[in-house]
């Protein structure tokens, strides 16, 4: 019941169109922090293939991004954005480039600037997470899962 009247408040401050965004973004957020935790489960389990850090982690990346499209066509933008899925899949990994781009060149740069990130990658994919979301986000939502018709 608070949560609802926070929410509430919320909407009333900002507007009904705001308040829309926000909430995309908190479920672009839960989505992400699934999509980190396949991305992690993944990567340990390539290292522990043999795959290094860096193969690892391109193949952690490639099914944590699937993963998120499914959940953000899914849930987060419901009903938005037009073509074959296939097609939006495909849309949804080349914008989000920009987003991976500064993912893994901050995961890479900590793996070899901060020897704790080396031993720990999981630090690394933290904030590389962190530092491509709001791009990944306003491409997601401009690009990918624009509203029909605009």
């Amino acid at each position: 019941m608070a949560v609802l009247t926070i929410l509430s408040r919320i909407k009333g401050m900002i507007g009904e169109a705001r308040f829309g965004v926000l909430m995309e973004f908190l479920r672009f957020g839960v989505v992400g922090t699934i999509g980190f935790v396949v991305d992690t489960a993944v990567l340990y389990a390539g290292l522990a293939l043999g795959l290094g850090l860096y193969g690892g982690r391109a193949v952690s990346y490639l099914v944590a991004a699937t993963t998120t499209w499914a959940l953000n066509r899914l849930w987060t933008f419901r009903g938005r954005g037009d073509g074959p899925v296939h097609q939006q899949w495909a849309l949804f990994l080349l914008v989000n480039l920009i987003g991976f781009a500064m993912n893994y060149g901050t995961y890479a740069a900590l793996i070899i600037f901060v020897p704790l990130v080396a031993a720990h990658p999981v630090l690394g994919v933290a904030a590389g997470a962190i530092a491509g979301m709001f791009g990944n986000f306003v491409l997601s939502r401009q690009l990918v899962f624009r509203a029909r018709g605009t």
